[in-house]
């Protein structure tokens, strides 16, 4: 975790996969919700023209903020409050990245209407992958779930041994 915030950043792996899966263009548009570190914002920003990061906690959107002037991505556009609320309206958009699971039925009945392409939701409680599933399906973007498991290696004794990180699920949308 960085800078207190829970949660953590995405491990670069899972944000690699969750990338390619947004199907980002040159100039096109991102919402990141739940940008805590501001991770996804920053990797979104190199081919996007305009990255809208929301976090409704301050400490969050802080951290994105200071992400984004350390790399020098002044495409990027941090909001702290209510993801939902944030991005109604504020289209057009044409892919999102959901971190962050607080209101997840709200926030996907709104980035349904405003996104016209790819939604990813990064999940690692099943709770949270349940209600993901659902809320596609029952709104009619659900595209498939990846799951993904990463491990490292670290030395044990003489030799090395492969730490497995916990598993991570992406559940994939397209609205049109």
């Amino acid at each position: 975790m960085e800078k207190g915030l829970s949660g953590g950043p995405t491990q670069d792996e899972v944000a690699a996969v969750a990338l390619w899966h947004l199907r980002l263009r040159a100039g096109c548009t991102v919402a990141d919700v739940g940008c805590g570190t501001g991770k996804i914002a920053v990797a979104a920003a190199c081919t996007a023209g305009r990255v809208i990061a929301v976090d409704r906690r301050p400490e969050a959107a802080a951290c994105t903020k200071e992400a984004a002037s350390v790399a020098l991505a002044r495409n990027i556009q941090v909001i702290c409050g209510e993801a939902a609320d944030v991005l109604r309206g504020a289209g057009p958009i044409d892919a999102a990245f959901v971190g962050g699971s607080r209101d997840l039925e709200a926030v996907l009945g709104v980035l349904a209407d405003e996104v016209s392409g790819r939604i990813v939701v990064d999940c690692v409680l099943l709770g949270t992958l349940h209600r993901a599933v659902e809320t596609m399906q029952r709104l009619g973007i659900f595209r498939e779930v990846v799951s993904l498991q990463v491990a490292r290696s670290r030395t044990l004794g003489s030799g090395l041994m492969m730490a497995p990180a916990n598993p991570v699920w992406l559940v994939i949308g397209e609205a049109a």
